[in-house]
């Protein structure tokens, strides 16, 4: 079968399509045909070689930690009812391929009208979202600063906060990306290419998916919570906790969007059943085929997408 893997840290020509032998279903594992797999900013990081000691990525590697797609087989101990189910999958490695070896508590069933890439869209912003809203109770009137917003993730939480009543205000880079923050709700928007973007906010709740100068002036504007999650700058905000704690705000790291398998797979199931209801509904700027991967990493890296990527296979 193909699989795309990193053949050593580098650009997005280090992704390279091989052909991989398919894998096999041992006890308590299933093989899922991938229809869609999942692509992060994250992975694009990795295959850079950034993070390498702290994720363990030694090349070479299949990436991919996302996959949707129908259930082809299943090991010892697992229920045959799941042959021929669609489902979704979060797992450890190995998404960006024909075939992905998924562990069997990990599946969660597509429901009725829900397609394969909304829910390989939602994977795993939709559980992040959801944890950090639930984390964050935000209220009618609460003031909630987002950056990132225009991306897969900061869009889903422009949604959930405008749902709980909050003021809006989304930070991004570029009119389309303002626009899109617009059309999803925010009552605000500001461009973050300015250097002065944060003069003058105060937020009551602060996303933060971007990490590094932003995350940090996004950090002066906060009242109450500081949530830091996002690297895509290269780093995590650097905030002074003990000013923090003068301030009385409390800040929250990774750890809020960080899941075990059963913690993933119940928030999963209720994004999905959000979706379904019309709650949620991802972005998804761009698509490309399995082969071009490493025009999809690329196109990340330019940070021109709206939403979130994938790969069709």
């Amino acid at each position: 079968m193909r699989a795309v893997r990193v053949s050593g840290f580098g650009g997005p020509e280090k992704l390279r399509v091989d052909e991989v032998p398919a894998p096999i279903a041992g006890p308590g594992e299933a093989v899922v045909g991938v229809a869609v797999a999942d692509v992060l900013f994250l992975e694009a990081q990795l295959r850079g070689g950034w993070g390498a000691e702290y994720f363990g990525m030694t090349p070479p590697y299949v990436p991919g930690t996302g996959v949707a797609g129908r259930v082809l087989a299943v090991g010892e101990g697992v229920d045959r009812d799941w042959v021929g189910k669609e489902v979704v999958a979060g797992i450890s490695g190995g998404g960006y391929a024909e075939q992905a070896l998924v562990p069997a508590g990990n599946l969660v069933e597509i429901p009725d009208g829900l397609d394969v890439r909304t829910a390989a869209a939602l994977l795993q912003i939709g559980p992040a979202a959801l944890r950090l809203v639930d984390a964050a109770k935000p209220q009618s009137g609460d003031r909630v600063l987002i950056t990132a917003a225009a991306g897969g993730l900061g869009s889903l939480l422009i949604q959930l906060a405008k749902a709980a009543g909050a003021h809006v205000t989304a930070a991004a880079r570029g009119p389309e990306k303002l626009g899109l923050a617009r059309e999803l709700g925010a009552d605000v928007v500001v461009d973050y290419s300015a250097g002065d973007w944060a003069d003058g906010l105060e937020a009551d709740i602060v996303f933060d998916g971007v990490g590094g100068e932003i995350g940090q002036a996004a950090s002066a504007t906060v009242i109450r919570r500081f949530f830091a999650y996002g690297v895509p700058s290269g780093g995590f905000a650097e905030v002074d906790t003990a000013e923090a704690d003068r301030r009385g705000v409390e800040v929250t790291g990774i750890e809020q969007v960080q899941f075990s398998p059963d913690e993933l797979r119940v928030f999963l199931a209720r994004t999905l059943a959000e979706a379904v209801a019309g709650r949620v509904k991802p972005v998804i700027g761009r698509t490309f085929p399995l082969a071009r991967a490493a025009e999809a990493h690329a196109t990340m890296e330019s940070r021109t997408v709206l939403g979130k990527t994938l790969l069709l296979v």
